[in-house]
């Protein structure tokens, strides 16, 4: 594991942790803007009733609590630093944005088309949709790593992980169990991150530039899913 920190990664470590401190000190109402909310056509223009486009990116650097700003940075912290070191910071930084931008506009999607039917109004935060574009990516440029879950504690290889945590989102998501998560931003994330690292290789359906580098041999790693 490397001793320090890319630039791209130690940027999305502060700027999160800072966003989530002003949360801590600031009145709600005033972050509350930087939600990502449903499409309501009938509303005004109004951020703390309707959707905004700059929604889409900033939802990605707020969270609900400790927890879920420690797990979402850890795990950007244990798999971005690897990634960043890999592809490169503007590489990496195209990655990550564009998960974040595929999780907003699914979870967008499904929260609307919610909303219309009659379901419930609610706000969408945290950098989930980003983590899950990394974990996908990550699995895909080092398949055969192992890696150790602190929760359960099992040891499997990258690939593994990343198909085994898919499949809860998509029991999660179709069954439409309420675990507070916002699964379908979840599964947006890593479906944009599997596409964009197939894109780098040239495949399907959008892939015509060069190839990404071989996936390179990394010591063991332990992390908390």
């Amino acid at each position: 594991m490397p001793h320090r920190l890319p630039p791209v990664t130690k940027a999305l470590l502060i700027a999160d942790t800072v966003v989530f401190v002003l949360q801590l000190l600031l009145p709600a109402p005033l972050l509350a803007p930087l939600q990502l909310r449903p499409f309501v056509a009938a509303a005004p223009l109004d951020p703390l009733v309707s959707f905004m486009p700059w929604q889409l990116v900033t939802h990605a650097f707020m969270h609900a609590d400790p927890l879920h700003i420690v797990l979402n940075m850890l795990a950007v912290f244990m798999f971005g630093t690897q990634l960043e070191f890999h592809y490169g910071a503007r590489r990496y930084l195209q990655l990550y944005a564009i998960s974040v931008l595929g999780a907003g506009i699914c979870q967008l999607l499904v929260s609307t088309v919610v909303l219309q039917q009659g379901g419930p109004f609610y706000t969408t935060l945290g950098a989930s949709g980003g983590v899950f574009g990394l974990l996908v990516a990550y699995g895909m440029t080092f398949p055969n790593q192992r890696v150790s879950l602190v929760l359960p504690p099992v040891t499997m290889k990258a690939r593994t992980m990343v198909l085994l945590f898919i499949a809860v989102q998509l029991v999660f998501a179709i069954g439409q169990v309420k675990t507070n998560e916002a699964h379908f931003a979840h599964l947006g994330g890593a479906l944009f991150g599997w596409l964009v690292v197939r894109t780098w290789r040239g495949q399907p359906p959008f892939g015509r530039g060069p190839k990404a580098p071989p996936p390179r041999r990394r010591d063991h790693l332990r992390i908390v899913p």
